[in-house]
C-alpha cells in the first residue's frame, strides 16, 4: 500500500514537471514554427498542427529533444570542453553575445568566415594578430602613428573585432556547435561535418534536421524562444562543468596529498 502511494505520488510529480515545462515553452512561444507553404517535408514528424497556416510544432516531442541536447551540452561541461555558438540572424545576435560572454564560450554573430574550422590554423593566426593590434590600441600606439597610419589601424580594429571578437578565446577546435537556424548557418555546419564536430541545432519548420546530432525542432526567431532555449542549453552545461570543477579540485588535493 505504502509503495503504491509512494509510486502514485513520485508519478504525479513527474507529470507536473512535464507540465511546466510544456507550459514555460508555450509563454516563451517555442511552438511556433513558419507558414505551412515553407516548411520542409522532413520536419513534419515535429508538427501537432496549424494555426493560421503557421506551423505549430508539438511541445511534448520538442521537449524531448531539448533533453536530447541539454544532456549532451551537460556532458561537454564535465569534462571542460568549449563549444562555439553560431547565429548571424539579426534577432539572435544580443542573446548569443550575451550566453558566450556568460559561458566563456566563443560565438559568432556578424557572417561566417569560410574556413573558421576547416582551416583553423589561419583563423589561429588572424586572431593572434588581432590581439596584438588590441593590445597597441589599448596602450595607446595608435594615437603615436601619422594619422593617416592611426586612421588605418583604427579601422582595421574594427573591422576584425567585429568578425573576430567573439571568437578570440577560440584557442583550438571547439568540441561543438550550438547553431541557431541551420538553414542560414549552413556553411558553418558543413564545416563541422568535414571536421566531425558535433552540432547542436535550434532550427524551425522550414530547416532540413538531416545530419544534425542534436536538432531542437523549436521556434528560431522570436528573442523569448532563444532565450528559453539557450537558457536551458546553458543550464545544462553549467550543471557538467560544476562537476568538472570538483573533480578538478579533488584531483589537486590528491596531488597535493602524493607530493
Amino acid at each position: 500500500m505504502t509503495d503504491n502511494n509512494t509510486d502514485t505520488k513520485f508519478e504525479d510529480k513527474k507529470q507536473e514537471e512535464v507540465l511546466k515545462k510544456i507550459e514555460e515553452m508555450y509563454s516563451a512561444g517555442v511552438h511556433f514554427g513558419h507558414s505551412h507553404s515553407s516548411s520542409h517535408p522532413k520536419m513534419r514528424p515535429f508538427f501537432c498542427g496549424l494555426s493560421r497556416s503557421v506551423e505549430i510544432f508539438n511541445l511534448d516531442v520538442v521537449s524531448e529533444y531539448i533533453e536530447k541536447a541539454m544532456e549532451f551540452l551537460e556532458e561537454l561541461g564535465s569534462r571542460g570542453a568549449k563549444f562555439l555558438i553560431v547565429a548571424t540572424k539579426a534577432e539572435a545576435r544580443d542573446i548569443v553575445e550575451k550566453t558566450g560572454r556568460e559561458l566563456g564560450m566563443p560565438y559568432v554573430t556578424d557572417r561566417w568566415l569560410g574556413g573558421t574550422l576547416t582551416n583553423f590554423e589561419v583563423i589561429k593566426k588572424r586572431i593572434a594578430y588581432f590581439e596584438d593590434l588590441s593590445a597597441k590600441k589599448a596602450s595607446g600606439n595608435f594615437s603615436s602613428s601619422s594619422k593617416k597610419e592611426a586612421s588605418r589601424l583604427e579601422k582595421q580594429f574594427l573591422k576584425m573585432e567585429k568578425q573576430l571578437g567573439g571568437i578570440k578565446n577560440l584557442k583550438e577546435l571547439p568540441s561543438a556547435l550550438v547553431v541557431i537556424d541551420s538553414k542560414v548557418e549552413k556553411s558553418a555546419i558543413l564545416e563541422a561535418k568535414k571536421k566531425k564536430i558535433s552540432v547542436v541545432a535550434i532550427l524551425s519548420s522550414d530547416c532540413n534536421p538531416t545530419g544534425l546530432d542534436y536538432p531542437i525542432p523549436a521556434n528560431d526567431s522570436s528573442i523569448s524562444s532563444l532565450e528559453y532555449l539557450l537558457g536551458k542549453l546553458s543550464e545544462a552545461y553549467k550543471k557538467g562543468a560544476k562537476k568538472f570543477k570538483k573533480e578538478d579540485k579533488e584531483d589537486k588535493k590528491e596531488e597535493g596529498k602524493l607530493t
